[in-house]
């Protein structure tokens, strides 16, 4: 029986693995409960990285709290718990000591959950799939592992580097040269109130570290190669999350592709979580209130539904 596997990754500010882990369980449930297609086998794979810049940031806010003025500026809860988690987690990233150890985790993670060895990504069972569902900033941290030139320069240790093509490996067409071929095919991506339309802020003015482009782009065109279709990408993004932008008309330019290429379908997906939507509406409320509307994704049903029926199509 062919397996899709569904790779989920957290964004910024998760520090409680276990509620994570609930938390995306209980998401992958709702996901399967749609999906009447019983011929297949789905399996969670549950990615986790928001321990590692965790003491870094409470340094930081120790020394926040130990200015004479810290307790006159406003808004304490919104700084410490919103703000300073996601820019500090953010920034950290940026660090190659800190992103490489979030490679050496997500790596460990991958591997043991899919349950196939490296050798046997080679040659994966037919008919088996991925499927990536991302939230905020992981979107950003996955991609650039994926797909990000600065991995290959000579500064990168060698035992990362390994890490990163293990990685790559387990997806087809993301490898080097006849590794390309090895892997398991991505059938779908679904992102989660994402900033990747801001990353790509990176690449316009000619950047080259952090640039995703030409690696995604020819990851998108090995894969239509084998699926003879483009890949269905769905971009879910609550209206009150600041988090969250269009990646519809942002996605074609970040991949410079011409009116003819037809590698990806891209569909933005308005998800209001009901509450917040109705009674909070257009006030900025839902982003001091701890955040809700950036983190609605994961309990609100119209996504899980719509994710599994994606995978049901594909």
């Amino acid at each position: 029986m062919s397996t899709d596997y569904i790779v989920f990754i957290h964004g910024v500010n998760v520090r409680n693995e276990a509620a994570y882990n609930k938390q995306a369980n209980e998401m992958f449930q709702n996901i399967k409960a749609s999906i009447k297609d019983s011929s297949r086998t789905l399996k969670p794979v549950i990615l986790y990285w928001g321990n590692v810049g965790q003491s870094s940031t409470n340094t930081l806010l120790k020394g926040l709290e130990s200015s004479p003025q810290w307790k006159e500026f406003w808004f304490q809860d919104l700084r410490t718990t919103q703000f300073l988690p996601f820019v500090g987690d953010a920034a950290l990233y940026l660090s190659r000591t800190v992103s490489k150890a979030i490679v050496e985790q997500l790596t460990e993670q991958a591997v043991n959950q899919i349950g196939l060895s490296l050798e046997q990504l080679k040659n994966p069972p037919d008919g088996d799939r991925l499927h990536l569902v991302t939230h905020s900033w992981g979107t950003v941290v996955l991609f650039d592992i994926l797909f990000s030139s600065r991995w290959e320069e000579d500064a990168v240790a060698i035992e990362i580097r390994q890490l990163i093509e293990n990685m790559r490996r387990g997806f087809f067409g993301v490898g080097t040269d006849s590794e390309q071929e090895f892997g398991i095919p991505l059938a779908s991506i679904h992102t989660m109130g994402s900033p990747i339309a801001l990353f790509n802020l990176v690449n316009i003015q000619g950047g080259n570290s952090f640039n995703l482009t030409p690696k995604l782009k020819e990851f998108l065109e090995k894969l239509q190669e084998k699926l003879h279709k483009p890949l269905p990408w769905k971009n879910y993004a609550h209206p009150g999350d600041p988090i969250a932008y269009p990646l519809k008309g942002v996605i074609p330019l970040f991949l410079d592709l011409d009116k003819d290429q037809n590698i990806v379908s891209v569909e933005d997906v308005m998800s209001p979580s009901s509450w917040i939507g109705g009674l909070l509406g257009k006030s900025i409320l839902p982003v001091i209130n701890g955040g809700k509307a950036h983190g609605s994704y994961w309990t609100e049903r119209k996504v899980a539904q719509m994710i599994g029926n994606v995978i049901q199509s594909t």
